[in-house]
């Protein structure tokens, strides 16, 4: 059957996208809950022993790229419940990516 065909339209709106968008939402989620620990224990660290100025800085600004991640996450999350998921944008992975490094560099300096 051509893809002009009567009745192509209605298959492809109709299309079963199977798990792998519950399988992305499910990786957005456990990396959402992972950046959420390490936040939790960045903050723990820049508080437990002494506090010090760069170590507040550092927690406070973990804590922002944290809120930014979940934001990120929360975008993709939510349009993976179409029936035909779009693509991640390049500023959306930009962003995610830059998210996680700034994240892993701040907790990186609230322990050091």
């Amino acid at each position: 059957m051509s893809p002009g065909a009567p009745g192509a339209a209605e298959r492809a709106e109709a299309r079963d996208p199977g798990l792998q968008p519950e399988r992305t939402r499910l990786a957005w989620r456990r990396t959402t809950l992972s950046c959420t620990v390490v936040a939790v224990l960045a903050g723990k660290q820049a508080i437990h022993d002494d506090v010090t100025a760069p170590g507040l800085i550092a927690a406070g600004l973990s804590a922002l790229v944290w809120i930014g991640f979940l934001a990120v996450a929360h975008r993709r999350i939510q349009t993976l419940g179409a029936a035909r998921p779009v693509p991640l944008s390049a500023r959306g992975a930009l962003l995610s990516a830059v998210c996680v490094v700034a994240f892993a560099g701040f907790a990186v300096a609230v322990v050091l």
